[in-house]
């Protein structure tokens, strides 16, 4: 029996069937495999008790996407959803979010939420001035007054689509608006921080209508680039794609080197973009560093000898062997006598 997973909360997985939902666990096998199943993951279940609702997953089938923060399989599109007004819009969290989607080759839409706050129009101005221009779909959506959602729910259709986005920013809300109901729990913005606050404890794959999916998940504030190289970052923003012209560097970061063959597109990004830009660019920086000493760490643990590659012997190994020696001379010694 084949089955979807929509939720994991401890060690239970619970699979959407055609009988229900059935409460899993993973067979040993898999574990011993570390196979890893995650929300979307399409699963095959063993020996499903229909009385109980309850079966084993044997192994994961079909999985054409996964991405790694949060861990969700399958996702056709992500919806980031941006509060326009409380908190207040951060553009460098928005970029990192659509970075990431490019990373993963998965469409983003970009939805702001809280339009009925006043104040709001220079904010939906700007915005659409940045990134229609990029070809990213944009929505502007209010949970609170439900408007919006009549250009958001086709967008949905037929696809597994993953919110996510700062806590506060209104994904819950939004569900419910979207629902219809009161399914997810939601809190207002701090007064005091004018920040979001978690309510979503975890994934949720929540089917909306046919084969329309929605992904709940955690609000998280800080996506680093810290696995990816200084020379990758470009090919996270789209102003860089499909882009000719050599530069006269070749591992050339687009930072205003002298003969960037770039030097006219970055002059012309949105300065919240390229700031941007220069962030990530700065991370993997770090993340560069960081393997460089690991490297050196690495060759200092090793040594040639007459041409061949051998592993050094610590000094305290060294050290602790011989005096073992001398122990098994001292005993030799006194058997002997």
């Amino acid at each position: 029996m084949i089955g979807r997973v929509i939720k994991i909360f401890s060690d239970f997985y619970y699979v959407e069937t055609d009988f229900g939902i059935v409460e899993c666990k993973i067979k040993t096998v898999l574990k011993k495999q570390k196979e890893d199943v995650f929300t979307g993951d399409f699963v095959e279940l063993e020996q499903f008790d229909k009385n109980s609702m309850q079966a084993f997953i044997a192994k994961t089938v079909n999985r054409k996407t996964l991405i790694t923060r949060p861990k969700v399989a399958n996702v056709t599109q992500v919806i980031i959803v941006s509060a326009l007004k409380e908190p207040d819009l951060n553009f460098e969290q928005l970029n990192r979010y659509i970075a990431h989607c490019e990373y993963h080759k998965i469409k983003p839409v970009l939805c702001f939420n809280k339009e009925d706050i006043e104040e709001t129009e220079s904010l939906k101005e700007q915005v659409t001035s940045i990134y229609v221009p990029l070809g990213y779909d944009i929505v502007f959506t209010s949970a609170l007054k439900k408007t919006g959602l009549d250009e958001l729910k086709p967008i949905l259709k037929y696809n597994t689509s993953i919110l996510c986005g700062a806590s506060g920013a209104g994904k819950s809300s939004l569900i419910n608006a979207i629902l219809n109901s009161t399914k997810l729990r939601t809190l207002p913005v701090s007064e005091k921080t004018k920040r979001g606050v978690h309510t979503t404890r975890h994934t949720e794959l929540i089917h909306i209508e046919n084969d329309s999916f929605i992904v709940d998940t955690p609000g998280f504030s800080h996506l680093k680039f810290d696995f990816l190289l200084p020379n990758e970052v470009d090919k996270l923003f789209i102003e860089f794609q499909n882009k000719t012209g050599e530069c006269k560097y070749k591992n050339c970061l687009h930072i205003g080197e002298e003969g960037c063959a770039y030097n006219k597109i970055t002059e012309k990004m949105a300065p919240s973009r390229y700031e941007s830009y220069k962030k990530f660019i700065q991370e993997a920086k770090e993340y560069e560093n960081k393997i460089s000493k690991n490297s050196i760490k690495n060759e200092a643990n090793v040594k040639y000898n007459k041409n061949k590659l051998m592993t050094k012997i610590s000094h305290k190994k060294r050290g602790l062997s011989r005096k073992t020696l001398k122990q098994n001379l001292y005993k030799e010694e006194n058997d002997e006598k």
